[in-house]
């Protein structure tokens, strides 16, 4: 009869124990009390297993912290996809292009761009100036 091993994502009870003592000490002080303060334990396959989860929630909170609030738009928009299919995706995406597109026709109605601007790439330098300024003069001085 073969014996059935306890796995938790991918890891043995040891394993993970040893992740948890690692990953603790990565915590903030105040969050390693508060695991300590509310009974969370490195022993017992379902105290190592929920630890090992608030572990985890503790480092996904730092991480969010050090977003940009354009990485945290991202972020979110990401995971509000996970719950669309595909269909409702492209179909938000249409809508949103079309918003777009008629706001920046606004813009472009009430904000016109009347000023036009040209951009001259000719070849016309001034030769004389580009001489003079490449030519080194020396004026001889006397000694005595």
């Amino acid at each position: 009869m073969a014996s059935h091993k306890r796995n938790f994502d991918g890891m043995s009870y040891r394993e993970v124990q040893c992740a948890n003592s690692s990953n603790r000490i990565k915590l903030q002080k105040e969050d390693q009390k508060w695991l300590k303060d509310n009974n969370h334990k490195n022993v017992g396959w379902n105290n190592v297993v929920t630890l090992h989860q608030k572990i985890k929630e503790f480092l996904d909170k730092y991480s969010l912290e050090d977003l940009t609030l354009e990485d945290l738009y991202l972020e979110a928009d990401r995971i509000g996809n996970k719950y669309l299919d595909r269909h409702e995706i492209e179909e938000f995406n249409q809508a949103l292009s079309k918003e777009l597109n008629e706001i920046s026709e606004e813009i472009d109605r009430q904000f016109p761009d009347t000023d036009i601007e040209t951009v001259d790439f000719s070849d016309k330098t001034d030769k004389k100036s580009r001489k003079s300024r490449s030519r080194t003069s020396y004026k001889p001085t006397k000694t005595s």
